[in-house]
């Protein structure tokens, strides 16, 4: 039995994010890394629930240009930033759920600190609920370049690691590959989840 390739298993995870209801009204985007230079992300408007092969276009990811002239999502510059920034991110996910938004919102500082929880153990390189895991916060911006820019210079200071939060945007994470993005990004939306519900009950 052949392996599914990556880009089949993205369609796979594309297809689950769906039905779970978690890039609703064809928001969110998806990618993978395709060779050293291109990613394939994929199409502008496209409902994430039926997408096919074709809805994955090729992008340069040192410039963001699309050699087939079609319009890929408005996030690009996110994406390939993370191309750039991690030559071991095989596959990136964004996806707009109501507790990755609404937590945005709630946190006021320039990381949201999970702590506690077993299922941090979901995230690569950590073992133990005793650690305490920082996903930056960054206001959103309309100018997709202002944003790439600002994300950029504070990697420089405090590392990226899994994925950030765009304030009433959504969450943007990143894997070696599809099936760590996917596990990733499952338990990164189960501890928004626990946070958003702790603040609630705690507040």
């Amino acid at each position: 039995m052949t392996t599914p390739s990556q880009l089949e298993q993205l369609i796979a995870a594309c297809h689950w994010i769906g039905q779970k209801g978690w890039s609703p009204a064809t928001g969110g985007n998806m990618s993978i890394r395709q060779d050293e230079t291109h990613c394939l992300l994929s199409e502008s408007g496209k409902d994430k629930g039926s997408l096919t092969g074709d809805d994955f276009i090729p992008v340069v990811i040192a410039s963001n240009h699309a050699p087939s002239g079609r319009q890929p999502s408005a996030e690009t510059g996110l994406h390939t930033l993370i191309y750039r920034l991690f030559p071991e991110a095989g596959a990136v996910l964004h996806i707009h759920t109501v507790n990755a938004t609404v937590l945005s919102r709630i946190e006021k500082g320039a990381a949201l600190a999970l702590s506690g929880y077993e299922m941090q153990k979901t995230l690569r390189g950590q073992t133990s609920h005793e650690a305490t895991v920082l996903i930056p916060v960054f206001d959103n911006d309309q100018n997709i370049a202002r944003l790439v820019t600002e994300i950029e210079d504070s990697a420089r200071h405090q590392p990226l690691k899994y994925g950030f939060l765009l304030r009433g945007h959504g969450l943007t994470c990143w894997g070696r590959d599809v099936a760590e993005a996917r596990r990733q990004l499952e338990g990164l939306e189960f501890l928004f989840e626990c946070e958003v519900q702790r603040r609630l009950l705690e507040g």
